[in-house]
């Protein structure tokens, strides 16, 4: 309660900031798991393997619908889109690799980065069609979120997509994302309106997920073929 006006205040945190993902130190050390390793984008290296995984005849075109490029109509301007993103530093775009080949199988990226706030979102996610729905993926989203939350000291991090994609809305719930609302009109995306659903993992429920993400992933809760015993959403529900 503020003294002065009587008026109702929000908790008293003590926060210096969180520093910025570093590209440089991602190159020398790659957040690496099991199965994943996450890693600056480099197109020299990673444009074949994920220009084959997102477009035909062997990739999956689909990924593209509710990103804000792409498809694109050949390898060469796919590539120097690649260029341009793997420029930047907000996004920051990592390659998702297979740990086993070494092959290159989606992109993601830390975005909308605000430090001395400590917030950041986890975005421009697209998995192909040997990432897609594995457990590769969710190593993928666990090795972002610790990152993110552990190892930076963020307080706060974001899912966003349109509010339309369906498939991203149960990704981010399954994670452990807590919906938070819906933006109407927020963006416009390929001449067409875009209404983002916003989800987020705050510090304080991050432990919590933390365990649960460690449950799911351990080898103990797949059978012998493979299947998993418990879902990631059952342990994720009640946090």
């Amino acid at each position: 309660m503020d003294q002065n006006s009587g008026q109702p205040l929000g908790e008293r945190v003590s926060f210096a900031g969180a520093p910025r993902p570093e590209r440089a130190l991602l190159e020398q050390q790659p957040l690496t798991g099991t199965r994943v390793i996450l890693a600056p984008l480099r197109p020299e290296r990673d444009a074949a393997a994920l220009y084959s995984a997102s477009h035909l005849p062997d990739g999956d075109p689909s990924i593209w619908t509710y990103l804000y490029d792409g498809p694109y109509p050949d390898a060469g301007s796919f590539t120097q889109a690649l260029a341009r993103d793997a420029a930047r530093e907000d996004p920051l775009f990592l390659t998702v690799t297979d740990a086993a080949t070494l092959e290159p199988r989606g992109v993601v990226s830390y975005m909308s980065i605000v430090p001395e706030h400590g917030v950041i979102e986890i975005g421009n996610i697209w998995f192909g069609p040997r990432l897609k729905r594995t457990r590769a993926a969710t190593e993928t989203v666990f090795l972002l979120a610790g990152h993110a939350l552990d190892e930076l000291g963020y307080r706060r991090l974001e899912w966003k997509c349109n509010a339309l994609n369906e498939p991203s809305r149960r990704a981010a719930l399954r994670f452990g994302f807590r919906y938070e609302g819906t933006f109407a009109n927020h963006r416009v995306v390929k001449g067409r309106n875009r209404d983002t659903a916003w989800f987020a993992i705050t510090a304080q429920r991050w432990p919590a997920l933390r365990a649960a993400y460690e449950a799911w992933l351990a080898p103990e809760n797949f059978d012998s073929g493979g299947a998993q015993r418990l879902r990631l959403s059952d342990l994720t529900a009640g946090i």
